[in-house]
């Protein structure tokens, strides 16, 4: 009977190391607080001075469009965002269906190059958004937060969870880019 007690008080013991690990684990990007908008695909936070009304209208994407990737039902941010991503999966030709990521919508440029510089102590180079594998959350800011870019940043996710070896970063960018010169012809 000791045996069965120890063998049970070990098993709690790592449970409560893995969970305490986890949180250990979790990325601390300096955020702060924002809103949340749940979605199908994407947990949207955005900053609180930030109207998720006007950040959907800002995303440009026409009825037609979410008939075609069938997020007509969804209304506002969250209907665009997926939209935008059934997009990005059409163009890549890279079905996700059970992706669930983050996006967080900084209130500029400026807090985005300060998450970047928080995360990896450097500049974030030429670029108002970003994708970080490690935590699957898109960064971008408001003045920025246009389809082409976020469907940009989007791809970057697409990619990153489609294949079992990620392809380099040189392949990655190259259909991002790819992704975001669709978007901006499609719209012309």
């Amino acid at each position: 009977m000791p045996r069965y007690i120890s063998r049970i008080f070990l098993a709690v013991v790592l449970f409560l190391f893995l969970l305490a690990g986890q949180s250990l684990a979790a990325v601390d990007d300096g955020f702060g607080a924002g809103r949340k908008i749940e979605s199908r695909h994407f947990t949207i936070l955005y900053a609180p001075q930030l109207d998720p009304d006007e950040l959907a209208r800002s995303l440009d994407i026409r009825l037609s469009d979410k008939i075609i990737s069938g997020s007509a039902y969804q209304n506002g941010l969250g209907g665009m965002v997926d939209s935008l991503f059934a997009q990005a999966c059409d163009i890549l030709d890279m079905q996700l269906y059970s992706y669930h990521g983050t996006i967080k919508i900084c209130r500029d440029t400026k807090q985005v190059n300060s998450i970047y510089r928080n995360l990896f102590d450097k500049d974030l180079p030429k670029s108002h958004s970003f994708y970080l594998y490690d935590a699957n959350t898109i960064y971008i800011s408001a003045e920025h937060f246009k389809r082409e870019v976020l469907g940009h940043e989007i791809a970057h996710a697409i990619i990153s969870h489609y294949f079992v070896v990620s392809p380099s970063v040189k392949i990655q960018e190259v259909l991002a880019v790819f992704v975001e010169y669709q978007l901006r012809k499609s719209y012309q």
